[in-house]
């Protein structure tokens, strides 16, 4: 199980991912400013009523339900899309702070990468030096 995980993070382009990161972050806060402070209007818009024949009053209910059900639909698809748009900008702010960690890991490996082949040199070369004398 651990081989089939290794495989597929072995695969993820992990270079345009962290360079991407930035992008998709502001990206979503954008997303949340824009959609965020948009109010829900309960209220429809007022128009003018157009000429013509008057419909009965039974056409006219019918009408008005549905437009009580539309009206109802989207209001329910707002509040979903700013829920949408806040698990985004959240999971944006997540992935932001990974790719931030997983840099500085990156830059403390090779660090100690570069630490290690010093210590590894000054190691060997006191070995030599004790087989010499």
């Amino acid at each position: 199980m651990a081989i089939g995980w290794f495989t597929l993070l072995k695969s993820v382009p992990w270079a345009t991912v962290i360079g991407n990161a930035p992008v998709v972050a502001d990206g979503a806060k954008k997303l949340w400013k824009a959609v965020g402070n948009k109010p829900v209007s309960a209220e429809p818009p007022l128009t003018s009523p157009q000429p013509g024949p008057a419909p009965d009053d039974q056409s006219n209910a019918a009408l008005l339900a549905r437009l009580a059900a539309v009206e109802a639909a989207a209001t329910k698809l707002h509040e979903q899309m700013l829920a949408s748009s806040e698990l985004i900008n959240a999971l944006a702010d997540q992935s932001a702070q990974l790719i931030e960690r997983v840099e500085g890991h990156r830059v403390r490996v090779l660090w100690l990468t570069r630490l290690t082949v010093v210590l590894a040199m000054v190691t060997l070369s006191a070995l030599v030096l004790l087989l010499v004398r």
